[in-house]
């Protein structure tokens, strides 16, 4: 029995590995179409973007830079506190760059707009976003959005596969259901 079983904190399993891996085998396929011509800058928003950063490029048949971006919103909360804080920048200089920026999750575009602003003002050649999860209710099109993991509903808080609450269950290779204890 592991930890995970014992675990009151996790519920229902909403993604398994095996469908999360054929979903970032696709969506790595895409990305590799797609920038065939002109290999992408990865931006991993650091934490909960980590695991699939890993795994998604490794599925992108490039040769691919990676880069790591931190911000936080939520602290060790459920709810955003409204704002977005900038904890680590990148190390390389993106301009004339084709980056496309890894998220985890696109819930009420907040970090994801920051972080368009904040990098789109540095000059890359293009940027795109690949998001692992988005909340059903999350505005793809108006985020500019362009890969999408898997839409999850809005009233779940999930946990599992680098997505955390206050700073754990991140190492679950699932995606769960956070059942508050």
């Amino acid at each position: 029995m592991t930890f995970a079983d014992r675990d009151p904190r996790i519920g229902e399993v909403l993604l398994t590995p095996d469908r999360i891996a054929a979903r970032i085998g696709e969506m790595g396929a895409e990305i590799t179409e797609d920038y065939r011509d002109r290999p992408p800058l990865l931006v991993c928003v650091l934490k909960g973007a980590y695991v699939f950063l890993t795994d998604l490029a490794r599925r992108i048949d490039l040769s691919v830079d990676i880069d790591f971006i931190a911000v936080s919103s939520y602290g060790n909360s459920t709810r955003t506190s409204g704002v977005v804080r900038l904890i680590k920048d990148l190390d390389v200089d993106i301009a004339d760059r084709h980056v496309l920026l890894v998220e985890d999750i696109v819930d009420s575009g907040l970090t994801l707009r920051y972080l368009r602003r904040n990098l789109q003002a540095r000059g890359p050649a293009s940027l795109s976003v690949a998001t692992f999860l988005a909340r059903s209710s999350a505005d793809l099109g108006a985020l500019d959005v362009r890969y999408v993991g898997f839409t999850i509903p809005d009233e779940a808080w999930v946990v599992g596969y680098g997505l955390d609450h206050a700073q754990e269950l991140r190492n679950l290779p699932y995606v769960a259901r956070y059942a508050r204890p």
